[in-house]
């Protein structure tokens, strides 16, 4: 039976996550659906109350902890950049020195998608600077190297979970190379993650959003038109579905694996925050990422 918010979280009363880039969107959403569930949560992210916003956008980790706690959980804000070696290195000894262990990381911070409107993101290859090709190396470099320090604290609970949020379609190309290539790698790296740990009682599986309404879509919502309404979901979608595999006493068995929010929820029976349940995304006849981020920061002006 659900509650009036489409689902009644899972207890997670006794876990220690970390969502990583959880001043907004996607990461926000995860966090805060882990504080409903009772959780313990460090925030993690660039932008800070008195400090530095990523492209002057609402939100920043005292935020979204904040949040955290005024749902049920403890939310826990701490500025990192996950590029830097010394601030993932000061994470793991703060929670070491916190509570012993971690139950569960969440690799999402991402920081791929700045500068958008700089040069269209679904530019050919040719035309693509550089520069966004850099960041989509250092995001995905950043949750290699926050995963590997973050791990021997999840092996030292005897259980864990590690989620990489990502998007790929198959075969299908995302609409860009740059971006096709080190989504595809987030996916490759997860598996990677699993088959290492396959001795361990710690799964890693890669987890696909569908259309999320973060901050930026929000800005622009009216323009998005009904196609993309049909299949929106909230970021908390996501962090249900987090919630749920955390708890998930057989989530060993799907280490390795890609999954979706719309299949989860299905299968946990759970809603979105507006009561409605989105099926999983799939690109096949659907507009490219590459092309919808494009327009659509392009219209909201993001990034200028």
């Amino acid at each position: 039976m659900m509650d009036v918010n489409g689902w009644l979280p899972p207890d997670l009363g006794e876990t220690v996550a970390v969502v990583t880039g959880a001043s907004r969107g996607v990461g926000r959403g995860i966090a805060l659906a882990l504080g409903e569930s009772g959780a313990t949560v460090y925030v993690t992210g660039r932008s800070t109350r008195d400090g530095e916003r990523t492209e002057g956008l609402p939100g920043t980790v005292e935020d979204t902890a904040d949040e955290v706690t005024k749902r049920g959980g403890k939310g826990i804000a701490v500025h990192c950049d996950h590029r830097l070696p010394a601030d993932n290195q000061a994470l793991a000894e703060r929670i070491e020195a916190d509570h012993g262990g971690l139950d569960l990381l969440v690799n999402n911070a991402w920081a791929g998608y700045e500068r958008m409107t700089e040069v269209r993101f679904d530019a050919p290859y040719w035309e693509q600077p550089t520069w966004r090709y850099e960041l989509f190396e250092a995001s995905l470099r950043a949750q290699y190297e926050v995963t590997r320090r973050l791990t021997p604290l999840l092996l030292s609970r005897g259980r864990g979970l590690i989620v990489g949020i990502s998007f790929t379609d198959g075969d299908i190309y995302l609409g860009q190379v740059g971006y096709d290539v080190f989504k595809s790698a987030a996916d490759r790296m997860c598996r990677g993650f699993a088959s290492d740990l396959r001795r361990k009682d710690v799964a890693a599986v890669s987890l696909h959003p569908g259309f999320v309404r973060t901050e930026r879509v929000e800005a622009d919502w009216d323009a998005m038109g009904s196609g993309p309404a049909a299949v929106v979901h909230s970021p908390e979608y996501v962090g249900r579905a987090v919630a749920f595999l955390s708890a998930d006493p057989d989530v060993k068995a799907r280490s390795g694996t890609v999954l979706s929010a719309g299949d989860l929820a299905e299968e946990f029976d759970f809603d979105d925050v507006d009561g409605k349940r989105p099926p999983a995304f799939r690109l096949e006849g659907r507009m490219s990422l590459a092309t919808r981020m494009y327009r659509l920061n392009r219209a909201t002006g993001a990034g200028r």
